[in-house]
């Protein structure tokens, strides 16, 4: 079955940097694209970056461009979230999610499978 393992959440302070990764298996992973989503208390989950099946285009969030990059090694079949210069407002949930033959979609319903998520908590 379809399985996507995130990891790399914790506790950092305002500033620092953290890399997520996100470990898929079951599925040919060079024919999905990926994204990242979040989700804080209280709010609605939001796309933060994506990118296509092939690697080649991506996009992301106002909030966060030019401070996350996302990145993905076929060959591991993860794909990564670095995050710099972090910020209170980045504290939330970050889930990893897959889709098939997609673009760097920024519609979590295209979206077909997704992981159980990690905690990314900022203080100031």
């Amino acid at each position: 079955q379809v399985q996507l393992v995130e990891s790399g959440g914790g506790l950092v302070q305002a500033e620092d940097s953290l890399r997520l990764s996100c470990v898929a298996s079951g599925v040919r992973f060079s024919s999905y694209a990926m994204g990242w989503f979040r989700q804080a208390p209280g709010k609605e989950r939001e796309f933060v970056a994506g990118m296509n099946w092939s690697g080649g285009s991506t996009a992301y969030s106002d909030s966060v461009k030019g401070r996350f990059t996302i990145s993905r090694d076929s060959a591991k079949k993860t794909v990564y979230l670095q995050m710099n210069s972090l910020k209170p407002e980045d504290t939330a949930v970050y889930y990893c999610a897959a889709d098939q033959w997609g673009g760097p979609g920024r519609n979590a319903d295209v979206y077909d499978y997704w992981g159980q998520g990690t905690q990314v908590t900022v203080s100031s």
